[in-house]
């Protein structure tokens, strides 16, 4: 049987930076060559970034988008790398994209993979199923193919399937066993969901049951907006079999020798296979093999527990918002909690203590311990830390307005916010809010005010998840005998906004340790009153929980983007109607 040396490599490209990209797979394939690779996988439209969501209607981006690519074959021949097959992601379409009432059925843009050897595109394949449910529209965006491309590669039949190819029985994957077919490649831009890598490889395992072949499997890393890619890219054999898997939320080139079934003599040619798809066929013929004797072995690297993946996470997402938006620098409240305390960990993670601001702003309310741990914070981080007291500024709002209440205690939060805009617009720092997921659930905020912000790298984060973030941090820091970045009072002490005399969370809201699993019922799974009720929630506090979430959806459109992290953030996976007349009152 043949060996093929496969170099799965999971990079982390930039939505519509095609001469970056580019040159992100010119790299990575010189450094697969220089390990012997013999076949070179890339994510999922890793050339014009993904998702490009309405780029794809703009003409002159696909046109780019096609242009790159052959380009980009002819410059890997130009490096050397021509005798190297390369597969990558791309768009392409049949025809302009397909806008109007009048399209025409089965044309228009192509999510694409394509086979690059010898500075020429030699075989192309278009994605067969599209998703349309969470974060996807694809079906809004593509046209499905019903081709499925093989490709023999050094005496092995190799098939070419993406993502979503993946995640539905039947199509391309039943057609590679009808096609006797020894590798199925799958390359993917799989966003992030905490607990998705403990699906994955069950996954991945019946897949290649279903096609009788090897698959590898190759995800992109990197954020891109409010999704996040944690690669976790792996091959397993044609017996589920778990062959090698690469790190998550790094850039990694995974390089494995896979012993594979050598292709028969092809049988009839190109014709009609099942589940209403066609077989064409290319051969690159011989590969180079290995310059070195050695086995390629790319090792089994285990995920992370779930506090660490989510930590990892939420890291990756701030960074690449951060840098690839050009941002030089982040700025935030302190106030001495919990929710900011862990934005703040993050945000120095990510980008380094020298590109984070903090900024104390106390009130007449705040309490002394709430501006000691608020420095206490800064000192244990290294971060830029300031303190501008806004009571001054409330009292010159009070002289002129009459407001009592709520009033004043929302006037305290749009200072803050009018304070760190102001911030941002002088010095150019991007302005990160710090309300977590409940909080936006129950309408917890103040508009204009603790929501204002650039992004929120805590926004897909329950309150109690927060809490076990900081634990989390600090106990890893610990282990790595480093100072930990969270104080234990922020940690510790009952939540409150303090924006008037001895308030906290508990005068208005439900403990979070009952709020939470009602939430997670209703936003991530969908439960109506009944189905909370029957869960053993009391049906009182599920009233005004679901009256308080229901009514705050016009909050959430005004919100900032933030990382997803769970299998339905608001924004990306939630959309619900503002004007909305239906209540789960029971």
């Amino acid at each position: 049987m043949p060996t093929l040396r496969l170099a799965l490599s999971q990079v982390n490209p930039s939505v519509g930076d095609l001469a970056g990209n580019a040159g992100l797979v010119r790299r990575w394939t010189r450094r697969a060559a220089d390990a012997g690779a013999q076949l070179v996988l890339f994510p999922e439209m890793v050339l014009p970034g993904y998702p490009v969501e309405d780029l794809v209607f703009r003409r002159s981006f696909v046109a780019a988008s096609q242009a790159a690519l052959r380009r980009l074959a002819a410059d890997l021949a130009a490096d050397g790398l021509g005798e190297l097959p390369v597969v990558v992601g791309y768009l392409d379409a049949d025809g302009p994209p397909q806008v109007s009432a009048d399209a025409q059925p089965g044309h228009g843009a192509r999510n694409a993979a394509a086979v690059l050897h010898r500075g020429e595109v030699v075989a192309t394949y278009f994605k067969h199923h599209l998703p349309n449910y969470g974060v996807f529209d694809e079906d809004r965006y593509f046209v499905p193919g019903d081709t499925l491309t093989v490709v023999r590669v050094g005496g092995v039949d190799v098939a070419l399937t993406i993502c979503e190819d993946l995640w539905q029985a039947g199509g391309p994957f039943a057609v590679a066993r009808r096609a006797g077919v020894g590798l199925v490649v799958t390359i993917n831009g799989s966003p992030y969901e905490l607990n998705k890598d403990d699906i994955r490889l069950p996954l991945v395992r019946r897949r290649a049951a279903e096609a009788g072949a090897a698959v590898a499997y190759v995800n992109m890393v990197g954020a891109q907006d409010e999704l996040v890619f944690e690669g976790d890219s792996m091959i397993v054999g044609a017996d589920g079999t778990l062959l090698t898997r690469a790190p998550q939320f790094v850039e990694h080139l995974l390089v494995h020798d896979v012993e594979l079934p050598a292709a028969p003599a092809p049988v009839g040619g190109d014709g009609e296979l099942a589940d209403g798809m066609r077989i064409v066929r290319a051969d690159v013929g011989d590969v180079p093999p290995p310059a070195t004797g050695e086995v390629a072995v790319g090792g089994i690297i285990e995920p992370v527990a779930a506090e660490a993946e989510v930590w990892r996470a939420l890291v990756l997402g701030l960074r690449d918002y951060v840098d690839k938006n050009r941002f030089p620098s982040v700025v935030l409240g302190l106030s001495g909690g919990i929710d900011s305390a862990v934005a703040a960990a993050l945000a120095v993670d990510a980008l380094g203590p020298d590109r984070v601001v903090g900024v104390s702003m106390p009130s007449q309310h705040s309490s002394e311990h709430s501006r000691e741990d608020a420095e206490d914070l800064a000192k244990r981080t290294g971060l830029d830390y300031r303190v501008q007291p806004i009571q001054p500024m409330v009292d010159t709002y009070l002289a002129n307005l009459s407001l009592s209440g709520v009033a004043v205690e929302n006037l305290q939060a749009r200072v803050r916010g009018v304070l760190l805009m102001a911030l941002s617009n002088q010095e150019g720092h991007l302005v990160l809010t710090t309300g977590n997921k409940s909080e936006l659930a129950v309408g917890y905020s103040t508009l204009y005010g603790d929501s204002v912000g650039g992004f929120n790298p805590v926004k897909d984060v329950w309150k109690t998840l927060v809490w076990r973030l900081a634990k989390w941090r600090n106990a890893d820091a610990a282990r790595r005998g480093e100072t930990p970045p969270i104080p234990e009072n922020s940690i510790g002490k009952p939540p409150s906004a303090e924006l008037s005399p001895g308030q906290l969370d508990s005068d208005t809201l439900p403990d979070y340790d009952v709020l939470d699993p009602i939430l997670i019922g209703y936003v991530d799974g969908d439960l109506g009153r009944t189905g909370l009720v029957e869960s053993g929630h009391d049906p009182a506090v599920v009233d005004r929980v679901l009256r308080m979430v229901d009514t705050a959806e016009y909050k959430r459109r005004q919100s900032a983007p933030g990382t997803k992290i769970s299998m339905k953030a608001f924004g990306r996976d939630r959309r619900l109607p503002i004007t909305n007349r239906w209540r789960e009152d029971g």
